[in-house]
């Protein structure tokens, strides 16, 4: 799937790939974890995807459970490659000021504690990732930014 298609993105947001990858991210095995990720991350990707996704409360914290809950997994069970496409999905939702916003309090502390600074070590790209979306976060907590709409909107902010 190429990022820019964005006519592929529109089909699969008419179809049921979201939540099918939503409960493979949750239940699957780590190679379908790690494939449902990087599709979430390819749609997310995508200003659609990203819109989609953050359109609703429901579907918004849908995503950040269940990457939250990948996170606890990887703390028993490290993957470098699936940690990256999660650091990934987390720094594109930091592009929407709403979510960005959610982040805030809803920002598992594995990704602040140093939790995963061993693999991070190694992967140059990722540990980048993780500071971007953390520093995004920050601005977004000292008020930088653009104006939170959206989900602050339905969360009541």
């Amino acid at each position: 799937m190429q990022v820019d298609d964005h006519e592929v993105i529109a089909y699969l947001l008419s179809t049921e790939i979201i939540p099918l990858c939503l409960r493979t991210m949750d239940l699957g095995s780590e190679i379908s974890k790690t494939v449902s990720t990087f599709i979430v991350q390819k749609i997310i990707l995508d200003d659609a995807g990203l819109k989609y996704i953050c359109a609703t409360r429901e579907r918004f914290f849908a995503l950040a459970n269940v990457l939250a809950q990948m996170l606890e997994g990887l703390v028993e069970q490290p993957s470098p490659r699936l940690l990256k496409h999660i650091i990934r999905c987390y720094l594109r939702l930091t592009d929407n000021p709403s979510a960005c916003h959610a982040l805030r309090t809803h920002l598992p502390t594995v990704l602040r504690d140093g939790t995963f600074n061993d693999f991070l070590e190694k992967d140059l790209t990722t540990r980048l990732w993780l500071h971007q979306m953390l520093h995004n976060i920050a601005m977004a907590n000292s008020g930088g930014g653009a104006p939170h709409t959206g989900l602050n909107r339905i969360m009541g902010m």
